[in-house]
């Protein structure tokens, strides 16, 4: 009798342990965030970060309302199809909650069109060439470039910039840059006196700055990102060119930093308020968190952040973690997706590193002014320049 007692205990023990063991991973999993970067490819030097950042994010907050936040991370290799299939792969084989990504603008117009035909909210990290009024399942916390271009040109004219020569990539995100500069210096009264383009692959952009430099403008105007950005910084330099030369947020990594050495000294451009987040005054909204971010992302990577893309990542995160703490329904379903999305389009003053997100119905970008400070290159760091 006692030995059927202690059996009939065991199995009672064993069953309670089972079922612990699986309301446990039940609650590891009741929140998935899918995540596709470019952690190879020419796009590399910025996915990886996208990845960091999000790492440390979900080590800053891992857990919503109770419930733990799993995050599943795909490699795009830098290839806006296969950002495509990823998106597609997250939502449907591993039934995430949200997508975010990517390191690419034609890559994330991919993702976003995933999304919209899914009906899965995204949350991009980088600037989307898209109509909100089509696609209402996305937003980005990157900053706009018209933004960005904006502070870039005032700064021009500060400097008595009267004509400028552009070179950017030839995909979207050179036509958004060319885009905003154009827009931007009409209101200025700068005259832009080239368009030229090269490809992220592109080992040199000699013929393009020679055709720049004949024309002899005030300054030039570059419209890349990572890596390959630093191209015509260093083909600039190569020519002798002795004009302002001028970037966006693009371009703030340390890849860009090392790649284009001396021929970088002096650049200005835009960026979020984390990079210089220790120079910012004291009572800037985003400093307190920006410094935050920093310890955990040395904590999670066990090694300081330079670059601005990782902070994307972790500004998605936040945004996402204040819209599921407001959700209805049971995550994994197409209902909780649907009140996530609008959580997210009811987001109100939520603090990020590089801004203040409120967005709303209609509305890509979730910033202002605040998400953005001008920089300077000085000896291979950045320097606020108020």
């Amino acid at each position: 009798m006692k030995s059927l007692m202690t059996k009939s205990l065991t199995r009672c023990a064993v069953a309670l342990a089972v079922m612990a063991a699986a309301a446990s991973a039940a609650l590891a999993a009741d929140l998935k965030v899918g995540l596709s970067v470019s952690l190879s490819g020419p796009n590399s030097s910025l996915g990886v970060p996208y990845s960091k950042g999000m790492a440390a994010a979900q080590a800053y907050k891992g857990e919503i309302n109770g419930r733990k936040v799993q995050l599943v991370v795909l490699d795009d290799g830098s290839d806006p199809t296969t950002a495509g299939r990823n998106a597609r792969k997250l939502i449907e084989e591993e039934k995430v909650d949200i997508i975010m990504g990517t390191s690419g603008v034609p890559a994330a117009i991919a993702m976003a069109q995933v999304a919209k035909e899914t009906k899965t909210p995204m949350i991009g990290l980088t600037p989307i060439a898209l109509d909100p009024a089509d696609n209402p399942w996305v937003v980005t916390v990157a900053q706009p470039t018209q933004l960005m271009v904006d502070a870039v040109v005032d700064r021009m004219v500060r400097n008595n910039v009267k004509t400028v020569g552009y070179i950017g990539f030839t995909d979207a995100w050179g036509d958004l840059v060319y885009d905003a500069l154009n827009k931007a210096t009409a209101k200025a009264g700068i005259k832009v006196v080239s368009n030229e383009r090269y490809a992220r692959a592109d080992a040199s952009v000699t013929g393009q700055v020679l055709k720049i430099v004949a024309l002899k403008p005030d300054a030039v105007m570059t419209g890349g990102a990572g890596t390959p950005g630093a191209l015509p910084f260093l083909a600039l330099q190569e020519r002798g060119y002795k004009g302002g030369i001028y970037g966006q947020h693009g371009l703030i990594n340390p890849d860009f930093v090392r790649v284009a050495g001396p021929s970088g000294q002096g650049a200005l451009m835009p960026t979020g308020p984390i990079i210089v987040a220790e120079q910012l005054p004291a009572d800037y909204p985003t400093r307190k968190i920006g410094l935050d971010f920093r310890n955990a992302f040395q904590k999670v990577n066990n090694a300081p952040t330079s670059d601005a893309f990782s902070a994307y990542s972790f500004d998605g995160w936040m945004v996402f973690a204040d819209a599921a703490a407001r959700a209805k329904g049971e995550p994994g379903t197409p209902e909780f997706r649907a009140s996530l999305r609008d959580a997210i389009f009811s987001t109100k003053e939520v603090v990020g590193v590089h801004g203040v997100y409120s967005f709303k119905p209609g509305n890509l970008y979730g910033v202002d002014d605040r998400a953005r400070v001008i920089v300077k290159l000085d000896n291979g760091q950045w320097k606020l320049a108020p």
